[in-house]
């Protein structure tokens, strides 16, 4: 099993579930996390952060939904191989960027400095 270093702050507008899923997100990217590692039992998780075993299991859906984790009764929540995108997937990072993407031209950014971002971003993650 893989221990998870997450910071929750509990005072944060991210809610906790999310905060866990984008820890573990995080921990996949840079490689602390990799295919096949055993993630932390739900319960575990919520003692060692002192959340509601509900909150992780909502991150742990999450992320199977996903399709970065699968869980597998009695073995675990388990990091999957990453695999060529679906459609599905394709969809939901649309959906996603194009509210980012809404907000941030809202605030002024002109679309080149949002290519610009998520270029930069692209490098610094690869």
């Amino acid at each position: 099993m893989k221990a998870m270093y997450l910071v929750i702050e509990p005072d944060s507008p991210v809610p906790i579930f999310q905060q866990i899923h984008d820890g573990i997100v995080e921990g996949i990217l840079q490689g602390r996390l990799n295919h096949g590692d055993l993630l932390l039992p739900v319960r575990k998780v919520a003692v060692e952060y002192g959340v509601n075993p509900a909150t992780v299991k909502k991150a742990y859906d999450q992320l199977q939904e996903e399709g970065l984790v699968r869980t597998e009764p009695r073995s675990g929540t388990v990091i999957t191989q990453p695999t060529k995108p679906t459609n599905e997937q394709r969809g939901q990072l649309r959906a996603s960027l194009r509210t980012t993407v809404a907000r941030a031209l809202a605030q002024g950014f002109s679309p080149e400095e949002i290519h610009k971002t998520i270029d930069d971003l692209a490098i610094s993650v690869s």
